[in-house]
């Protein structure tokens, strides 16, 4: 099993900005469940730590193997929710790893 945990800083929103992307991106992005079949699990979590650390939101999803990631990365729903945080997105961080 794959477990593929993404984190993202969003770029200089206002507090209520911020909020109400994080919030579009995590219903975009929960909202593949069901919709891409080799997604397993998913979950996506909006930060409430308030030191210059952290990141804004944070995505876990679980898969088979890496061909399934593979498959998920590319599927058009994916690309098109992409493209959504890509906008809002000042920097990114992400690990993929078996279990």
């Amino acid at each position: 099993m794959i477990k593929h945990i993404v984190m993202w800083k969003l770029r200089d929103f206002s507090e209520e900005e911020k909020l109400q992307h994080c919030e579009k991106a995590k219903r975009d992005l929960e909202g593949l469940s069901g919709i891409i079949p080799e997604l397993k699990a998913i979950e996506v979590g909006i930060n409430i730590n308030k030191t210059p650390a952290a990141y804004d939101l944070v995505l876990y999803s679980e898969f088979e193997n890496e061909e399934e990631l593979n498959i998920y990365q590319s599927h058009p729903e994916h690309v098109k929710v992409g493209k959504f945080i890509k906008e809002i997105v000042q920097s990114r961080v992400v690990t993929d790893y078996n279990v």
